[in-house]
């Protein structure tokens, strides 16, 4: 799997780089039936950003670390376009540091997270949830990095993070 991401870092904060991205993205899609020629952007963003569109989007007060937008496209189209991803760099840095996980390992963990969400997994109800953590482990696991939920016992982008 090779998708085509567009990359746009609006962040202050460090991020990772865009070849760890990239190798993040297509282990998700590597798991799904979408062409070789899938197309999204991730978008990397501080606070301010993220807290517009989780209130926005989702209602929710404050930033989250995770939000994806699936393009809702006619079948007609028949385009690539998966979506966006956009992932707020602060609030991603203060929970890899409070669950004391490794940076990188988070952040693959939330560029993972987005991905299946573009791919119409979700985890509000507790069925849907194993479902997404199994995968979201062994796609983990595969990239050599522990299992996300170990110490964290709540979806990553369930609920916003107090600033």
């Amino acid at each position: 799997m090779n998708a085509h991401v567009d990359i746009q870092n609006a962040s202050s904060e460090p991020v990772p780089e865009e070849p760890d991205l990239c190798r993040w993205i297509n282990a998700a899609l590597a798991h799904s039936q979408v062409s070789d020629t899938a197309e999204l952007c991730l978008r990397l963003v501080d606070e301010e950003e993220m807290t517009a569109l989780n209130s926005g989007y989702r209602g929710k007060a404050g930033a989250t670390n995770v939000l994806s937008f699936p393009a809702d496209l006619p079948p007609e189209l028949d385009l690539p376009l998966l979506g966006d991803i956009v992932i707020c760099a602060p609030v991603v840095a203060r929970e890899a540091i409070a669950q004391g996980k490794p940076p990188a390992a988070h952040w693959a963990h939330m560029v993972v997270h987005g991905c299946l969400h573009l791919l119409g997994y979700d985890h509000i109800d507790e069925d849907d949830a194993a479902v997404m953590e199994v995968l979201e482990t062994t796609i983990l696991a595969q990239l050599g990095l522990p299992c996300p939920y170990t110490d964290y016992n709540h979806h990553p982008d369930k609920e916003p993070v107090a600033q």
